[in-house]
């Protein structure tokens, strides 16, 4: 046992999902949570959760987008013996359409920092395409948008490679991480 014990590290990060820059939308909120392998053992905080809605607040020059501001806070531990699968945020936005209907804005993922230290992620939010001009069409009518099966589709490299996307915005993380 205490050999065991001996071979394994601990990951501590606490942060917070500051804010979200999506130019044409706002009122949203985001879904996140953590990707991780098996070695990995979530010892301390929530492997996943929901922030509030969170509005455009002032542009912070003439020259710039509103921020949407969460400033959710993010704290846990993970305990492992290798670095293998190193854990992953996923991060799922989301908002309101104009007929009230709940709608994916945005997915992304980034891998954790593996350096101790203060840390600022800056996470491109992507969306998928539709197959054709048609269904496009009929999603944005009838409310059915294309999206991912899994939520946490966009973590992982199996099928990604024949998925179409774009770009629709990025979400700013700020943590800082403890590494023993």
């Amino acid at each position: 046992m205490a050999e065991n014990i001996l071979n394994t590290f601990l990951y501590t990060l606490s942060g917070e999902i500051q804010s979200a820059d999506f130019f044409e939308f706002d009122s949203l909120y985001c879904k996140y949570s953590f990707n991780h392998g098996q070695d990995w053992t979530l010892l301390a905080g929530l492997s996943e959760g929901i922030t509030q809605i969170g509005s455009k607040g002032r542009p912070q020059s003439h020259l710039s987008n509103p921020l949407v501001i969460w400033n959710f806070p993010l704290e846990l531990t993970y305990s492992s013996t290798t670095p293998f699968g190193w854990p992953q945020i996923v991060l799922n936005v989301y908002g309101l359409d104009l007929l009230g209907r709940d709608v994916i804005r945005g997915y992304g993922a980034v891998h954790l920092p593996c350096q101790p230290g203060e840390h600022s992620l800056n996470i491109q939010m992507v969306v998928p395409k539709s197959s054709t001009t048609f269904q496009e069409i009929l999603g944005t009518i009838l409310g059915r948008r294309a999206e991912f099966l899994s939520p946490s589709f966009i973590a992982q490299g199996a099928g990604r490679d024949v998925t179409r996307v774009r770009s629709q915005g990025s979400v700013c993380v700020k943590c800082h991480v403890i590494m023993r």
